[in-house]
Parts: C-alpha cells; sequence; structure tokens
C-alpha cells in the first residue's frame, strides 16, 4: 500500500477545490495537500485518487508521491477556523497526501505538453472516465519543466452508484467518454498508436497492482451493501477496470 505517515501540524486551508484540502506538515518532513476523509465526497474519492494517480504513474507521467496521512483531531484544538475544525475532527485515521510541488504553476496552454504526454493523458482520462480535465479546471501542473497530472477523484464514477451493491461491470466497460470539453485535445492528433502502446502496459495484474496501493481503512469504510472487507472491494475495482480493458467504446476518435 502507499506508505503511512502522520501528520505534525496542519498549515493552511487551500480553497480552489470544493472540499477544502489543507497543507500540512508530516513527521517525514514532507509537506502535502491534505484531502479529508471527513469531507462531503467521502473515501472513494480518496480511492480513486489513489488508484488512478499509480496507474499515471505506471504509465510514465508525472504526478505527486502519494501517502496515507494519520490524522489525530487533536491538531484542531489549534485552528481557529471553525470550518477547517470540523472537517479536522471529521477525518480522524488516514487521509490522503499529495506531495507539494513548491514553485509549481497551473497549465494554461502557453508551455506545450508534448504530444505524447498529451495523448497519454486523454488515454488515461478516457479509460478511468474522468470528467475533471477542462480548460474550467485543467488539474494540470507545470514543474521543473514536466507536466505533472493532479486530482483524480472525478474519475471511476462508476463506484458512487454501488451504495445498493455493486453494478454490472459490462455496463461501465461500454459507457463512452465525452473529450470535447478536454483541455489537451488540441495536442493529441490521433490515439490509435497511444492505445497500442498503453493497451501492453496496462494488463489486469497491473490493474491488481494499483488496486493493492488503497489503504484497507478506505475500502472497509466505502460502505458498499453486499460487499465485505477491503478484499473484496479490491476485487471489485479490479473486475471494473479489467472489463474497461476489454472495451473500446470508450476510447475516443481523435482527428488532428
Amino acid at each position: 500500500m502507499i506508505p503511512t505517515v502522520s501528520v505534525t501540524r496542519y498549515i493552511t486551508p487551500l480553497r480552489e477545490g470544493g472540499s477544502l484540502p489543507g497543507l500540512v506538515e508530516a513527521d517525514d518532513l514532507g509537506t502535502y495537500v491534505c484531502k479529508f476523509r471527513g469531507a462531503g465526497q467521502g473515501v472513494r474519492v480518496l480511492i480513486a485518487e489513489v488508484i488512478v494517480g499509480e496507474l499515471a504513474r505506471r504509465l510514465g507521467l508525472h504526478t505527486p508521491r502519494l501517502v496515507a496521512l494519520e490524522l489525530d483531531p487533536e491538531i484542531a484544538r489549534y485552528e481557529a477556523d471553525e470550518e477547517v475544525q470540523d472537517l479536522l475532527n471529521a477525518s480522524p485515521g488516514l487521509n490522503l497526501g499529495v506531495d507539494f510541488l513548491p514553485g509549481s504553476f497551473g497549465y494554461d496552454g502557453e508551455a506545450p505538453a508534448g504530444d505524447h504526454d498529451a495523448a497519454t493523458v486523454v488515454w488515461l482520462d478516457a479509460f478511468c472516465a474522468n470528467v475533471d480535465r477542462t480548460w474550467r479546471n485543467p488539474n494540470l501542473l507545470l514543474w521543473h519543466g514536466n507536466l505533472w497530472v493532479i486530482d483524480h477523484g472525478a474519475s471511476l464514477y462508476f463506484h458512487h452508484a454501488w451504495s445498493g451493491g455493486v453494478t454490472d461491470p459490462a455496463r461501465f466497460a461500454d459507457q463512452p467518454w465525452d473529450p470535447a470539453d478536454h483541455v489537451l485535445l488540441g495536442q493529441v492528433r490521433a490515439l490509435g498508436e497511444t492505445d497500442a502502446r498503453l493497451s501492453a502496459l496496462v494488463t489486469p495484474e497491473l490493474i491488481a497492482d494499483v488496486v493493492a496501493e488503497v489503504p484497507d481503512a478506505w475500502l472497509d469504510g466505502a460502505g458498499t451493501a453486499g460487499v465485505e472487507g477491503a478484499e473484496q472491494h479490491r476485487a471489485a475495482y479490479v473486475s471494473f477496470l479489467t472489463a474497461r480493458l476489454g472495451s473500446r467504446q470508450w476510447l475516443p476518435k481523435v482527428a488532428g
């Protein structure tokens, strides 16, 4: 699983997103953007962040290191903001830490991403059904001359329908993905070669390895009816993503 470190200090809230992530320090001397399990979207967003983020890493994309942040709500005693206090008190245990990239800035289209990176990002977003990589919210950073992909919580929407039990993987496998608003679409000339290259990398075994990175505590806390324990949850994610891998209904046709 992703490594676990403990939060030692809450620094400041980051109010760009709706879930109020915060900048924290940890006992490994790292500084992280903390995404809280007690936020309104719940632990399934954190699960998607790990699965898609670690998949991006294995596809050769730059993405910040992820850790599980052990949070003691006692830290809330020293926070004056009541909204932040409530969030800290609602998030004991493991939260998601995303390595802070000091000096990075948001992608605005000025710096070329390069066709190889752009096509890989579009392929990944199509495969994982990410609906949040638009000009309104690119979720891309530029750091040390490289393009970094961040914020994958809007991916894997299928698990939000699991409140009544795990649904049919075939429905997600064949669900089309609309690339029209994607921030990098204009830089992609074709996806056929990228699809062939990445499909050879994304095997069922690699999917299982990526899903294994998710902490048990989040899977146990996901509250899926009819699913008992972390391993059954993992098997469900592997089943859905493997089914998606066996289809190409989701792959957009791109004419550059």
